[in-house]
């Protein structure tokens, strides 16, 4: 197996969890021998929504559950969710298929985790294992956390958007009553294996979703690999294994860097946040799944730098240099685009941004910056916000 890792420490942070280690596997996706080669010395609950157990490089793992159905070219409609037993290899393990997509992150859908690892006696020390994207990694380290007061979780991401971010550093949760993310805890896993190999299966609106959270981190933290991105873009939409695969680890290493000096938030780690308090708003006023979550990060950093612009914070030569990579990639850059909002959409989307988790008084708390890598946390006026919108 081509491997190499690196570890995130959380011990002076988290003492539940004492780091994450991160394993690159750049061999063939064979899950079957990834937790099966060998005698386990814990059970596992895997987690997967419809649209994973359909892939077919997951075909012989899913079928230890007899949950594959007839593989055909009509698969995807004949895998039910459920809860499946593991035989052979998988003897004592067990599968939960919850149904895929951002409405079906809910409690309801933690709860059906925590109920199938309840039903089959798992303690503490078993594992919950997510393997699927940021929607299924966020609800699955939730379940675990909420499990006997602390289970276990480990994570298998197949989207580029887990791989960069959403899968790292222990934010986990589900929406609630429209509104994303709004309950969760810090959990973080005790292993990611990231197999790059599944970014070349997502379709393109998967694929530009999780990019743009890795263009978000090159903006916050890497200069060399924002002009690698400017200048070899042609790279990035052809899905160039190598390209990908240096991306990856750079966004790993750069977020491990952040949450290990901040892992529950209370300074720099919101820096991670560029975009998303416009972003959330915009999928919240869209309705939640409506539009991709990276989508919505890209519009929010072409907000936030208007807004950073409009502050005097930054020159206007770094905005347009941002915004001609946001036009190219396919990015929506419009202040409040009505194929997205409802009729009063710049005062709706403000609206939803007062409920923003990171606020703390009556202003907004935003991401803006003052040029490449150079971050600035502060509040600002809803006048001022509704000049960008």
């Amino acid at each position: 197996m081509q491997e190499n890792a690196f570890s995130i420490n959380y011990q002076k942070q988290y003492i539940a969890t004492p780091k994450s280690e991160i394993h690159f596997i750049q061999d063939k996706i064979d899950l079957k021998k990834l937790f099966f080669s060998q005698a386990q010395n814990c059970r596992r609950l895997f987690a997967i929504d419809t649209n994973v157990a359909a892939l077919p490089c997951l075909k012989n793992f899913v079928a230890l559950f007899g949950a594959d159905g007839k593989q055909d070219q009509k698969a995807a409609a004949k895998i039910k969710p459920g809860v499946y037993d593991g035989s052979g290899a998988a003897k004592g393990n067990a599968l939960i298929i919850v149904q895929a997509g951002e409405k079906h992150k809910t409690i309801k859908t933690v709860l059906q985790i925590v109920e199938a690892a309840l039903d089959r006696s798992f303690t503490r020390k078993d594992v919950f294992c997510a393997i699927g994207g940021g929607v299924l990694t966020d609800m699955t380290a939730f379940a675990a956390s909420l499990y006997k007061r602390g289970a276990v979780c480990e994570f298998v991401p197949t989207t580029l958007l887990a791989m960069v971010d959403a899968a790292m550093g222990g934010k986990t949760g589900c929406d609630f009553d429209d509104y994303k993310n709004m309950i969760g805890a810090f959990y973080p896993a005790r292993a990611l294996y990231v197999y790059p190999d599944f970014v070349q299966s997502l379709n393109e609106r998967e694929y530009r979703s999780g990019f743009a959270e890795a263009f978000k981190t090159a903006l916050l933290y890497n200069k060399k690999m924002f002009e690698e991105i400017s200048k070899k873009r042609e790279l990035v939409k052809k899905r160039d294994k190598a390209f990908v695969f240096k991306m990856i680890q750079a966004c790993a290493k750069a977020k491990a860097r952040v949450v290990q000096k901040d892992m529950i938030e209370k300074n720099i780690r919101m820096q991670l946040n560029l975009g998303h308090t416009f972003g959330h708003a915009l999928e919240t006023c869209a309705g939640l799944g409506k539009i991709a979550h990276g989508d919505a990060v890209a519009w929010g950093i072409g907000r936030a730098l208007c807004l950073s612009q409009k502050l005097g914070l930054c020159p206007d030569e770094y905005k347009e240099k941002v915004f001609e990579l946001l036009e190219y990639f396919g990015w929506e850059t419009a202040a409040a685009p009505k194929c997205f909002c409802p009729k009063d959409g710049a005062k709706k989307i403000l609206e939803a941004m007062r409920r923003d988790k990171k606020n703390s008084s009556s202003k907004i708390r935003v991401i803006l910056q003052s040029g490449l890598c150079d971050t600035v946390i502060t509040e600002v006026s809803d006048k001022d916000i509704l000049k960008c919108l």
